[in-house]
């Protein structure tokens, strides 16, 4: 589904389905904005990948948000997802070795279809987001999706693409090689 361009959502908490929204949110490879006080940050926590796939997605869903969709079943259908080398997390760590933020999400090709990210402390998913942003630049025409644009992404560079756009370059990153760090 994510190489055709949907992803999971609840319908009402109740039912799972589909979803291809246009406009699209991506964020640029090249578009990321990077503050002053994220680039103070980012020398501030160790980045991991794939070594707490379950943590993550864990904190995920606990934060408290309105119109939470990270349902045990979700957490579980992911978790396989990860085993089978399809799903995976970037985690932000203090010094100490305490996990402080992260994201995950699906990586098909050179496609990384973000689900969801958290933090504990100030900017450590923003330090995630950072480090996957450089791993994606890796391949050439990968493509970052994170399903719809808010403010605070915004805020980050993101930009909406309409549907055929997003579709078009969708076909182009899921034909590419697989992501090195993954």
């Amino acid at each position: 589904a994510y190489a055709l361009g949907y992803f999971p959502m609840p319908i009402r908490r109740r039912r799972m389905g589909w979803w291809s929204p246009g406009p699209r949110g991506v964020l640029p490879l090249d578009g990321l904005r990077v503050t002053r006080s994220l680039r103070r940050s980012l020398r501030r926590y160790e980045v991991t990948v794939d070594r707490a796939f379950d943590e993550v997605i864990r904190a995920c869903a606990e934060l408290p948000r309105p119109h939470g969709w990270i349902s045990s079943e979700i957490v579980d259908a992911y978790r396989v997802l990860a085993s089978r080398g399809i799903a995976h997390s970037v985690e932000a760590w203090t010094p100490e070795g305490q996990l402080v933020g992260g994201l995950y999400g699906v990586n098909v090709g050179g496609l990384f279809a973000g689900e969801s990210m958290f933090h504990t402390a100030v900017d450590a998913s923003k330090v995630a987001l950072v480090h996957l942003v450089e791993l994606l630049r890796e391949v050439p025409g990968a493509l970052l999706d994170v399903q719809w644009s808010t403010p605070h992404l915004a805020s980050l560079g993101v930009v909406e693409v309409s549907r055929e756009e997003y579709l078009r370059r969708l076909a182009v990153a899921v034909e590419l090689p697989t992501l090195p760090a993954f």
